[in-house]
């Protein structure tokens, strides 16, 4: 038998899950690294972490399965998107922290590029927003504040990458420096229609071309890992951001076909087909893969904050002692009180792209406990989500009709009972909630031959649950319009003055 082995780099943790030739997980590890916090807004991580607890977790997982890497036929990457890293070409010495996609320390060069006029066209050309959300600003933070970092990379002596890209950097022994168009999609510099990095946009943020990867299909031969990597070399097949990951792994391969990843963020998206079409009303266009056939697209809408609330009153407040204490003591309140929470921590995304939100609990009486607090955290994810939702289906004309979801979050009953009640239409958990890892596994086994065909994937999604909305529409749109409310007040807070 042949094995595929996912590796999931994600925000808090890298896993690994090995995957049979039937699809089923039959081994997986994952490790959690640190969070780095420099300034308020600021959110970072040591390139080395991310690399170890990968390597530790792939290893942990071979090792639990008792399966060599000889039988691994491939590997499949999916990883946290936007986090940006700059490196040394011939050492891989980091030349900084990775910058991870949720800070906010390049809001005054988005500014800058707006005032510059320059937001028109990044739209038009990336599909994207001028928000310190993408990597480009990022790039040009650290070419600006990491003195003689310009030079070197003008030199060609510094490299980029996106997450997939430093993995793989790192499992070729600095042999393949490349990305995908998934993720490429992602950095305000790639150009949708050309399929290919924008000179015009290269040129306004002063980034040098020589620093940034080769663009290969989603799916497809990336290398070789270097035997020292499991012990034995496998080839890499297939890469892409994570939440393009999910939406090929809930096997929304047609058009119309959406699903939310329930994570650290909150991600939506819908696929478009193979017609681009630039969105408006706050949603993005992004390559949801590439499949050796040309771009398939997507509309995404991203919220920041979803299970890092949770983390939040674990790590902060102190009011659970771990994540899955949280549906328990939101059950114990049938309602949140009258309690908004808007987990604005580092700004709002889509619809409303307001890096200077900041996080908001309101409503807040004598009578509020700690199971106000929870049900309010989990009320505040699935409104954002409405409010992603909702700016979707204006821009699509898209009727929804039930909504996929997937990611650790999705395991909570309540979590996904609230999103049917709030949205109004049923929500759809798979068997495999961990969508991410099978969607790399997927595309990375499509493309070593191990599912050849799109329709035996097809085959294999199972559901395991469906919500139906049970909140009549007089508290769904009530509970609606007080959710708008709260969110216009924290809008705006960390604006310079």
């Amino acid at each position: 038998m042949h094995y595929i082995l996912a590796l999931d780099q994600g925000t808090t943790s890298s896993r690994a899950i090995l995957f049979d030739e039937s699809g089923a997980a039959v081994a997986s590890s994952q490790l959690e690294f640190a969070q780095i916090y420099p300034e308020p807004g600021q959110v970072e991580h040591r390139p080395e972490d991310i690399w170890q607890s990968q390597r530790e977790a792939a290893e942990a997982c071979l090792e639990s399965a008792q399966v060599s890497a000889r039988d691994v036929a491939a590997i499949g990457i999916a990883n946290q998107r936007e986090t940006t890293l700059l490196w040394d070409a011939h050492t891989g010495e980091p030349a900084h922290n990775a910058i991870v996609w949720q800070d906010r320390r390049t809001a005054p060069i988005c500014e800058e590029l707006r005032s510059a006029g320059l937001a028109p066209l990044v739209a038009e050309r990336t599909g994207l927003v001028l928000d310190p959300y993408f990597s480009g600003t990022k790039i040009m933070w650290l070419l600006r504040n990491q003195p003689g970092l310009r030079e070197r990379a003008e030199r060609g002596d510094v490299l980029f990458g996106t997450v997939d890209t430093y993995l793989l950097w790192r499992l070729t022994g600095g042999r393949v420096h490349a990305t995908d168009p998934s993720n490429a999609s992602r950095t305000l510099l790639y150009n949708l229609r050309t399929g290919d990095w924008d000179s015009e946009l290269l040129d306004a943020l002063s980034i040098p071309r020589a620093i940034l990867p080769e663009v290969l299909p989603t799916a497809g031969s990336f290398g070789e890992t270097n035997a020292e990597f499991l012990g034995h070399s496998v080839p890499v097949t297939g890469m892409a951001g994570d939440q393009q990951a999910a939406l090929f792994g809930q096997m929304c391969l047609d058009p119309g076909q959406a699903k939310n990843t329930y994570g650290t963020g909150c991600f939506v998206l819908l696929n478009i087909g193979s017609q681009l079409k630039i969105p408006k009303g706050g949603l993005l266009a992004t390559v949801a893969w590439d499949l050796g056939g040309g771009p398939i697209y997507a509309i995404e809408g991203s919220v920041f904050v979803a299970g890092a609330a949770i983390q939040w009153l674990r790590d902060e407040l102190g009011i659970i002692k771990s994540a899955s204490e949280v549906e328990e003591l939101a059950a114990r309140a049938p309602n949140a009180g009258g309690v908004y929470f808007v987990p604005a921590f580092v700004g709002l995304g889509a619809p409303y792209w307001d890096p200077y939100a900041r996080g908001l609990l309101i409503g807040l009486t004598r009578g509020t406990g700690r199971h106000h607090l929870a049900r309010a955290a989990l009320e505040g994810i699935c409104f954002q989500s409405r409010d992603v939702l909702q700016a979707m289906a204006a821009e699509a004309g898209l009727d929804l009709q039930v909504l996929r979801a997937d990611g650790g979050a999705s395991q909570n009953n309540l979590l996904l009972q609230l999103q049917a009640d709030i949205l109004g239409v049923p929500v759809e958990r798979p068997a495999n909630t961990e969508t991410t890892a099978l969607g790399a596994a997927y595309l990375a086994g499509h493309a070593a031959g191990v599912w050849p065909r799109l329709e035996d994937l097809r085959a294999k999604r199972r559901v395991d649950q469906v919500f139906e909305p049970e909140w009549d529409e007089d508290r769904r749109e009530s509970s609606y319009r007080d959710w708008s409310r709260a969110v216009k007040l924290a809008r705006g807070w960390a604006s310079p003055q």
